[in-house]
């Protein structure tokens, strides 16, 4: 029986080492990071890429699937057996169903691997014959990759430069006020650090809400089964002169900071982010420019930190884990192009590429391939010209969640980015030249044509830069 069970075991060792070795050298794996901050759309961009790649009519600008070279799709398990399978058909029958409604929200990891039966075109495509491309989709909220700069930061530094930013933000007024009552040299007791920790998260919720995207620890707005546990209940507090004695309120926040890094951040680095070879970072642009110059400012310092994290050679924890591996391409992709007028698209697209070059300086970036673009992951919204005032104005007509139809005039976005980035840089409250509104749309009703995926915008090209080049 002994000897059974070892026999077994060696051949399923072999086996699993031949099956990674056929994998590697003949059906070659694309790992594609999806990420981004809430509200901008990931659970939607996999579902309609995962729809329009298995029904590829509206793919033109994927040139693989224009020249015919994908010949099948398919879904098959994961190879992941601890990470939950990413649930692409309850998502797709929500936006797609007779009363199509935004799904629900990831708050997790998850994962979905589907498999595309590629002819290579050319003399050594004909030669080679099809194989098979796995497309493994990991999902993850953007919070967590922000963490990435926690793990070489020290609690006083992480402390001196969030309370800084809290304290020029009105919904940080709760949180600072319940800080300022603690006695930091006090001897720790749990309900001091919960109400502490507690006040914290209500303004990192609050901050959210109002547009701000840098919001660390990443876990604390979405704990999961770790709510409550010690890993996720500290908060920062001032640096003192001289280091808090043992047993305190603050030297017991900074060793649960130390404790979040190690056993919380650290683990999903390790194992998940290390493997990514492609990564897009979906942003709610026209959702931070409504939240005003605060909400596009912070935006814009998250995506320097995004840019940080795909930079091994910036961070020395992130180093010694990747080496010398990089991610290859990032695609930093603003999200709701369906909620403006297709005339002010370029607009939208090159106010997030002065974006991306701001951050790309500042975060001396150098390494993987990036750029900006403007896309809808599902059109929700027709176009539609109006005279207003004898001019002549586009907008965009959808169906709102009562079922109502409704017309909206975003505003006009500046040809010039600098008129939004400079007053943001500056710290200005609000747009003295531009109010700029933003409406939930619902998805649109309709029926899919044999062939065809859900419409949308530029997702196609998104596809092209992210993985078409492994495609041919």
């Amino acid at each position: 029986m002994v000897i059974g069970r070892i026999v077994d075991g060696i051949a399923q060792g072999v086996e699993e080492a031949g099956a990674a070795l056929s994998e590697t050298l003949f059906e070659p794996v694309i790992r594609l990071g999806v990420t981004g901050f809430a509200r901008a759309g990931k659970t939607v961009f996999i579902t309609s890429l995962v729809a329009n790649l298995m029904d590829r009519g509206r793919m033109p600008g994927l040139a693989a699937a224009a020249e015919g070279a994908i010949t099948g799709a398919w879904l098959q398990p994961q190879p992941d057996d601890t990470i939950p399978r990413f649930a692409y058909e309850t998502h797709l029958a929500a936006l797609t169903g007779p009363a199509p409604r935004w799904p629900e929200p990831t708050a997790a990891i998850s994962e979905l691997r589907l498999s595309l039966r590629v002819q290579p075109r050319g003399f050594l495509g004909s030669l080679g014959g099809p194989r098979n491309v796995h497309l493994d989709i990991i999902d993850y909220p953007g919070e967590w990759l922000l963490d990435l700069e926690l793990m070489d930061r020290s609690y006083d530094d992480w402390s001196t430069e969030t309370l800084a930013r809290a304290e020029t933000r009105p919904s940080a007024a709760g949180f600072l006020a319940t800080l300022a009552a603690a006695d930091p040299l006090a001897e720790l007791t749990e309900p001091a650090a919960q109400a502490l920790a507690a006040a914290y998260s209500a303004y990192l919720s609050a901050a959210r809400a109002a547009g701000y995207s840098d919001c660390t620890p990443g876990r604390f707005l979405m704990p999961g089964e770790m709510a409550g546990s010690p890993a996720l209940t500290f908060a920062p507090m001032p640096k003192l002169a001289e280091r808090a004695p043992r047993g305190s309120l603050r030297r017991e926040m900074e060793r649960r900071y130390d404790a979040y890094k190690a056993r919380v951040a650290a683990p999903f680095f390790r194992d998940h982010f290390s493997r990514i070879d492609r990564q897009i970072v979906l942003t709610d642009l026209l959702g931070a420019i409504h939240a005003g110059p605060g909400a596009v400012e912070d935006l814009g310092r998250a995506m320097n930190d995004i840019l940080g994290a795909f930079r091994p050679g910036r961070n020395a924890w992130l180093s010694r884990l990747l080496g010398q591996r990089r991610v290859e391409r990032i695609l930093f992709a603003a999200t709701k192009a369906d909620h403006i007028h297709h005339s002010q698209h370029p607009a939208m697209t090159a106010i997030m590429e002065a974006m991306l070059r701001q951050a790309r300086d500042r975060a001396d970036f150098a390494g993987a391939e990036t750029r900006a673009m403007a896309i809808a992951s599902l059109r929700a919204t027709t176009e539609e010209m109006r005279e207003v005032d004898g001019r002549e104005l586009g907008m965009v007509r959808g169906r709102l969640d009562s079922g109502k139809q409704a017309v909206l005039y975003p505003g006009t976005l500046p040809e010039d980015p600098s008129r939004l980035l400079v007053p943001a840089r500056e710290g200005a409250e609000r747009w003295l030249d531009g109010d700029y509104s933003v409406m939930k749309f619902a998805p649109a009703a309709g029926t899919l044509k044999p062939g065809e995926g859900p419409p949308h915008i530029r997702l196609d090209r998104a596809a092209e830069f992210l993985f078409g080049d492994r495609l041919r």
